[in-house]
C-alpha cells in the first residue's frame, strides 16, 4: 500500500492512517531557497535532538517555502512556510510540531481547527519546547527555549 498523493476523500484519509498505525514514514523533503533550507534544517535538527523527528516524518511530507502565509496544508500532508517562519530555528522548530499534531488529528478525524484544537496544539509546541530545553547542550538553544516558552505562558495568561 502507498501512501496516498493526496488525504482529502474519505478514502485517502483511512488509507493514510493505516499507513501511519503501521509505522510509515516520509521521505521527508524541503522545498524553497537555500536559506530557507539551511534554517529548515536547523529546525529539523533540533526536533532531532528532542526526539520529535520521527513524529514528524510520520504526519508530514513536504515542507515547501511560499510568499504568503504560514500554514498546514492537509490534502498535501505539507507545510507551507514563508521565510519569517522559520528565521528562529527553535520557534520554527516548535511550528512543525504544532503543524505535526494538527496533521495527526486531521488522519484521526478529530477536530483539528479552532478554539481547542488550536489550545492542544500550542500545549504540544510548548511540550516540545520543555522536552528541547531538557536533551540540548547548546545554553542558547536552552534560553530561546526559556524565552518562547515564557512568552507562549504570558500569551495564555491572556485568556
Amino acid at each position: 500500500m502507498e501512501f496516498p498523493e493526496r488525504v482529502y476523500t474519505e478514502k485517502e484519509v483511512k488509507t493514510a492512517r493505516e499507513l501511519v498505525n503501521k509505522g510509515y514514514k516520509h521521505n521527508l523533503t524541503v522545498e524553497g531557497s537555500l536559506k530557507f533550507k539551511q534554517k529548515v534544517n536547523q529546525a529539523l535538527e533540533l526536533t532531532k535532538t528532542a526526539g520529535y523527528y520521527d513524529s514528524l516524518r510520520t504526519y508530514i511530507r513536504k515542507i515547501i517555502e511560499i510568499d504568503g502565509l504560514t500554514q498546514l496544508r492537509e490534502t498535501e500532508a505539507a507545510i507551507w512556510a514563508n521565510k519569517f517562519a522559520v528565521e528562529n530555528p527553535v520557534d520554527a522548530a516548535s511550528l512543525l510540531i504544532q503543524k505535526v499534531n494538527h496533521m495527526k488529528e486531521y488522519l484521526e478525524g478529530e477536530l483539528y481547527y479552532g478554539g481547542n484544537a488550536e489550545k492542544r496544539s500550542v500545549e504540544k509546541r510548548m511540550q516540545f519546547l520543555e522536552v528541547l530545553k531538557s536533551k540540548s547542550q547548546d545554553e542558547s538553544v536552552k534560553e530561546e527555549c526559556a524565552r518562547l516558552l515564557q512568552m507562549w505562558e504570558d500569551s495564555s495568561l491572556a485568556y
